[in-house]
């Protein structure tokens, strides 16, 4: 197999660049480069390729691909007569962001909305417990219904779901336009 000086320039790039927004995603650095190593694969790999790939040591590469594998980022494959796990990424992109989309609410979400819910079923003491905890029951609110909207388009089929991204800015202006026309009546009726 090729080491990491073999990678073409492009599949290098890709994959530096994965790994310096993992860092900003929440996971490290390895963990991304791996997985982009996975996703442009040809072929699943085995973590010793990968090792030699990426040039990183073996113990690094089995941490990252259980972490991967804690995300549902990665499928375990077993080839006949061969006892080494290889690994590859799902091919499907919406796939892999559904996963990804799924496992961020779980962490992070979730968690919050849980926090909220909790508070707001506080009795407040104070004046400022009260407006404290009408600004969480915004917040809440807001969340909520985007997790709402997120469970709408993660049942559409993927297909449709472009289709809806792609009719954003159509959206837009229409719902701008109404309430262009709304701000206008209101101005009329207030000034007539």
């Amino acid at each position: 197999m090729a080491d990491a000086r073999e990678l073409p320039p492009l599949n290098r790039q890709f994959i530096a660049h994965f790994g310096e927004m993992g860092s900003r995603w929440g996971i490290n650095r390895t963990v991304g480069q791996i997985y982009a190593l996975l996703y442009l694969s040809q072929r699943p790999l085995n973590a010793d390729e990968i090792a030699e790939l990426l040039a990183f040591s073996r113990s690094n590469v089995s941490m990252g691909l259980k972490e991967l594998q804690a995300w549902q980022l990665v499928k375990l494959r077993h080839h006949p007569g061969d006892r080494r796990e290889y690994f590859e990424a799902p091919s499907d992109v919406w796939e892999i962001f559904r996963v990804l989309a799924e496992e961020r609410r779980r962490r992070e979400i979730e968690p919050t909305l849980s926090m909220l819910r909790g508070a707001l079923l506080e009795e407040p003491a104070s004046d400022e417990e009260r407006h404290a905890q009408q600004r969480m029951r915004e917040m809440h609110d807001l969340i909520d219904r985007l997790m709402t909207w997120f469970d709408d388009v993660q049942r559409l089929e993927p297909e449709t779901a472009l289709k809806l991204m792609g009719m954003g800015a159509t959206v837009t202006k229409v719902l701008g336009l109404k309430d262009r026309i709304a701000d206008a009546a209101g101005r009329k009726k207030k000034a007539g």
